[in-house]
Order: structure tokens, then sequence, then C-alpha cells
């Protein structure tokens, strides 16, 4: 389509007349939480149970105080290697008697009443074996991004879950803020014509980050750590997976560090139609953005795109309405929600699936000399 005969863009009023009354504030308004007696007195009226399996710093730092903000779920148990750990979360957040679980009792969940989710949060080198552990101890499962270290072993936890009836949702908590939102209704909806060009980065400058340079707890470098944020902006913008991809590693400039892992990496996704993503992942580099571009000249940008607050878009027409909801909590509650009416998750254990098939693609064609390959289905 020539530009000449492209849809007519949208007017700034009549655009953020569809934003405010249109299908982006809906799904917005659907995520928020609700009574909890409009479940119909499920579990009691209870809030579901979550457990956190490992109490690294983002449990510290996000999902523990999201769960004292979460309507639908609460914090019911934690699992941890460290037993002053375990005493100080009991005394930060009221955990009752025998509410705290060492790993290699994990299978005890299945007599704890309380609990109804196990939230996995460990390094990713130890996410097949903690969901699997809880699958088979009968709770549904949240396990954190990525899913693992391979697609191989994400085909095996879809399917413990599957095995044991219970629900897997994945920690794509952007999925729930609204200006992701709006990105995936831009793309759905073609407010601005068919989003074309996509261009997206998240790097930061690391120095010894523990298990985020061991190949075996990591599973990589920054493509599994924040590169994967890139790879689902570009799914949400193209609104399908990517068919084939080239991809190249940067030489290190720091090699003594990313001994195991890379240092950056550079993508080039192709999506059906000829949507096409450039994207770049370092742990050299700052970086935190997304744009989408429209064959009619429309455009969307996020910067900062990634981070937990602080999101921020802007298209041609100007500034979207800044929203700083606390992605966790809307997370939580949103699969809490899920187990309450029986219905399925927005992010399920098969786009976790989805996305270890496009990064084991990426890391196959940088070892091959930046090849270009289709991307199993």
């Amino acid at each position: 389509m020539s530009p000449s005969s492209a849809p007519a863009l949208p007017s700034r009023r009549r655009f953020l007349s569809r934003l405010a009354l249109g299908a982006s504030a809906a799904t917005v308004a659907s995520m928020l939480p609700r009574p909890l007696g409009a479940f119909g007195g499920l579990h009691g009226g209870r809030k579901l149970g979550v457990a956190l399996v490992g109490l690294g710093s983002y449990s510290t730092g996000q999902l523990g105080p999201a769960l004292r903000e979460t309507m639908h779920c609460g914090l019911a148990a934690v699992v941890t290697g460290s037993p002053e750990k375990g005493r100080q979360w009991t005394k930060d957040y009221g955990l009752r008697e025998g509410a705290v679980y060492g790993y290699d009792d994990m299978h005890r969940l299945a007599d704890d009443p309380e609990v109804d989710i196990v939230y996995v949060v460990t390094p990713p080198g130890l996410h097949a074996e903690h969901t699997i552990r809880a699958a088979k101890a009968g709770k549904h499962v949240i396990c954190e991004k990525p899913m693992a270290n391979t697609a191989a072993e994400c085909d095996a936890m879809i399917a413990a879950c599957r095995e044991a009836g219970v629900k897997l949702s994945i920690g794509y908590r952007l999925h729930f803020h609204p200006t992701h939102r709006e990105l995936m209704r831009l793309s759905r909806e073609r407010d601005f014509g068919r989003l074309t060009k996509l261009e997206g980065g998240f790097g930061f400058r690391t120095g010894n980050r523990g298990w985020r340079l061991n190949k075996a707890l990591g599973g990589g470098g920054p493509l599994m750590d924040v590169g994967i944020y890139v790879i689902q902006a570009a799914c949400m913008a193209a609104g399908t997976e990517p068919v084939a991809l080239t991809a190249r590693e940067l030489p290190k400039t720091r090699p003594e560090l990313f001994s195991e892992v890379e240092e950056t990496i550079e993508f080039d996704l192709e999506f059906p139609d000829g949507v096409r993503c450039s994207g770049r992942t370092s742990y050299n580099e700052n970086y935190n953005r997304f744009r989408a571009e429209s064959q009619g000249g429309g455009w969307i940008e996020i910067e900062p795109a990634y981070s937990y607050r602080g999101v921020r878009g802007r298209t041609h027409l100007g500034p979207l309405p800044a929203s700083d909801v606390n992605q966790q909590a809307l997370q939580m509650d949103a699969f809490a929600r899920n187990i309450l009416d029986g219905t399925e998750s927005i992010v399920p254990g098969e786009m976790g699936q989805r996305d270890m098939r496009i990064i084991d693609t990426i890391y196959e064609s940088a070892r091959r000399g930046g090849v270009r390959l289709e991307v199993p289905a």
C-alpha cells in the first residue's frame, strides 16, 4: 500500500476520545479489583494464598510489597534456602507459624490449605524444577520470566501443570500496564494503520551480578534477562510471533566479566506481512525504549518502556496519559481472578514457551554468524 492510499490517520481529538472510551480503557478497567463477594463465596471469600519461592531482590523489592496491595490474593508462605531470610519475612509480613519452607521440602506445600498459588522467583535455571514441584503439590503456578533455560524445559513445565490440573502463568507484568495495552490495541484496531517498522532496546551496565552471569543459572546473559522484554513488545505490536530472524553477538569489551554469557547482542525479527523489528540488548549499554511506526506515518514510542515505575508513552499526536499502576499487583490479582473465575491467563505458559523458542533461535543464529533462521513453530 502506498502512503497516498494508506488509511487516513485520526485527529488527536478523535484518537484521545477513542483512548478514553474505547477498548483500551475497557480492558484496563476489566483488570481493576472486584469485591471478593463477586466470586460467589468461592474459598469462603478469603484471598487466595501465594507462596513466594525465592526471596531475592525481586521478591523483596517488588512482589512482597505488591502483595500488600492486592485484593484477591495475599502472601501466605515463603520458600527459601536461608532460615535467616525466612525469619525476617515472618517478622515483616506477620506470617503464620509453619509458613516458611525450604527448597527440599516444597512437597509439603501439598498439605498446606492456605497456599493456592506458588510464584517461582528463583534463577531461570531452577524454574523448571520448582514449577514442576509446585504442580505436583497441586498448586497453581506463576513462573517469573524467562520461563526456563530452554524451550524443551518449558514443554516439561506445561505438561506437568496440565497433568496436575493446575493453571500456569508467566510473570509478564507489562501486559497489565495501560501503555503496553494501548500498544496492543493499536496493533489490533489499526488506528494509525498497520504497524510495520519496530525498534526496541533494553540494556544496562552491570558489574558482578551473581547468577545473571552464570550460564547454568541464568541460561544466558542480557537477552534472557532484559532482551526478552523487547521480544515481548515486538510481539505485542505485530500481533503475532516472528517467523524468521537473524542475530549477531557483538565483541566483548569486558571479556573477563562475560566469560560465560553474551555482553551485547542484536537481533532482527521478521513477522508475517513484512513487519520487522530491530532489537538490541546489553549488560554494557544503557537504554530502555520501544518504537512502532505505521505505513501511514503514525507512530507510538514508549520510553522508558520496561521499568517497574515511570513507563511513559507518546504518539505522533502527543503524549499518552501517564499511569503508574503497580504492575505486579495487577498481574497477581489477574491470575487469582483466573483461578476464581475458571478463566485462562492472558500470559500463559505457552507464551513463555514461544519466547524461549525465539530466544533459542536468536542464540543459534548468533552462533552461526548471523545466518537467517526460521523460528520453530
